[in-house]
């Protein structure tokens, strides 16, 4: 591993000029990123209090009004603890993630706890399936046996959303963005949605090598091509609505999407033993979300970073791109060449801008500007620390399977006493979708004057 970062990093360090001599963390050998890791891991914890005296545990202060994090985000957070914990065998914050992510799996152990149902996505349900999916991946230590385990989890958000309640033939088929059909944005068909599915899907079906995950897995991303959500190109926009058949569709680019797809496909890729297919699909997509998602070889998010007009949620997309475009290497090994020096100079470009108050150590968000911005919180540091640990993954195993080491217990009817929200939903009225828009306004915030040039197609 050092020696291969002694390869790489030194032309990093010139692309990124006079910025490395003030910067407070050092990514030059494997001892200067565990330690980084560790003060970032450190930092991003910070912003926890679940663990503390009349606190919830497993969620970020929120939701709005109450604080800046949507339940959704609680659940990404794990998953970058748990890659840390995987990445560096600091066990420091071992058992917190666990209690956070059995907290928060609600009565049916499907991660569809009753105070967030009314406002519910299948992508918020989606990241938490992903995080425990990873523990089972990295064989983060097992629940306690009266407890549900991992994999039964990540099975259990798979079995709800392949349920048929949760399909339609609106747009040709695919899943809506939230799971209620009560809830404002259910006439709304994503990308993220989808996204989390098929990845969980391709996952399951190479960590249990079972033909029917890898079938769902295979039938979304054909969806999700047919209706256009991703083009031929392989840009992938954010959605579109079921009353106009999805052929309106919001041309906003997300780094997180990409990732997400990238990881399913090299899931995919890896269980049909390098189909080249699958390789094709993995080419194109990796060559598009640098195109797009990096500025000079550093992570950059298209929709919003430049007039800094990004949501809480956006401010987090850069871990999940630098994370997952890690794991990719492992499971697709024909990528790594091209993704792990892109990485490496992308995370240099991260440490150096960590240089806030109070400590001279806090991250902000514009890793290209070479300076920090005073963008500061979860998502932020998230970003960072999830750039940081990854570099490290050469000293690290590739994600198991059941056959070759895996130890994480499954149930494959994991889910089935939960709630299919099949009740049938009135007309939609010109109010519904006023709310809805209303919904959608609110998501995209700020950033919506950014995504009109997009919805254009210009």
């Amino acid at each position: 591993m050092t020696l291969r970062l002694s390869r790489v990093l030194p032309a990093a360090l010139l692309l990124t000029g006079d910025l490395v001599s003030a910067q407070t963390y050092k990514i030059d050998s494997v001892d200067d990123i565990t330690s980084a890791a560790k003060s970032l891991a450190q930092n991003v914890m910070t912003y926890y209090h679940g663990n503390e005296t009349g606190q919830t545990p497993g969620i970020l202060p929120g939701p709005p009004p109450a604080g800046d994090y949507y339940w959704w985000e609680g659940g990404a957070l794990w998953g970058t603890m748990i890659d840390y914990w995987h990445y560096t065998g600091d066990t420091t914050y071992n058992d917190l993630v666990t209690q956070a992510m059995l907290w928060q799996t609600g009565p049916n152990n499907d991660y569809m706890p009753p105070n967030v149902t009314a406002s519910l996505g299948n992508d918020d349900q989606g990241f938490w399936g992903m995080s425990a999916m990873l523990a089972a991946e990295v064989n983060f230590p097992n629940p306690p046996s009266d407890q549900p385990q991992w994999l039964s989890l990540a099975q259990a958000v798979f079995n709800t959303q392949a349920d048929p309640g949760r399909h339609d033939d609106t747009c040709g088929g695919g899943l809506r963005w939230q799971i209620p059909f009560s809830n404002n944005g259910y006439d709304y068909k994503n990308s993220i949605a989808n996204g989390c599915f098929f990845n969980l899907g391709a996952r399951l079906a190479r960590y249990l090598d079972n033909q029917t995950y890898a079938d769902w897995a295979e039938k979304t991303w054909d969806w999700v091509t047919s209706v256009g959500l991703m083009d031929a190109d392989y840009k992938i926009y954010d959605g579109a609505h079921v009353e106009t058949n999805c052929t309106d569709i919001n041309k906003a680019q997300f780094s997180y999407n990409n990732a997400v797809y990238l990881l399913g496909a090299a899931n995919m890729y890896n269980y049909t033993n390098g189909d080249s297919k699958w390789e094709t699909r993995i080419t194109g997509l990796l060559d598009a979300t640098i195109r797009d998602f990096f500025k000079n070889n550093v992570a950059y998010e298209i929709a919003c970073e430049q007039s800094m007009t990004c949501t809480t949620d956006m401010l987090s997309f850069k871990g999940y791109l630098h994370r997952w475009m890690t794991t990719m290497t492992q499971i697709a090994p024909f990528t790594r060449d091209k993704v792990i020096p892109l990485l490496q100079q992308s995370a240099q470009a991260a440490v150096s801008q960590c240089t806030g108050p109070p400590d001279g150590k806090t991250c902000g968000f514009q890793w290209s500007s070479g300076t920090f911005d005073d963008s500061v919180g979860a998502g932020q540091t998230m970003n960072v620390l999830g750039a940081v640990s990854s570099l490290l993954v050469d000293n690290a195993k590739a994600p198991f399977t059941n056959a070759t080491g895996g130890t994480s217990a499954g149930n494959f009817n994991a889910g089935s006493g939960s709630s299919s929200f099949t009740n049938t939903p009135a007309a939609i009225t010109t109010g519904d979708r006023a709310g809805a828009g209303i919904l959608t306004a609110l998501v995209l915030g700020t950033a919506l004057g950014t995504f009109a040039w997009m919805s254009t197609g210009a």
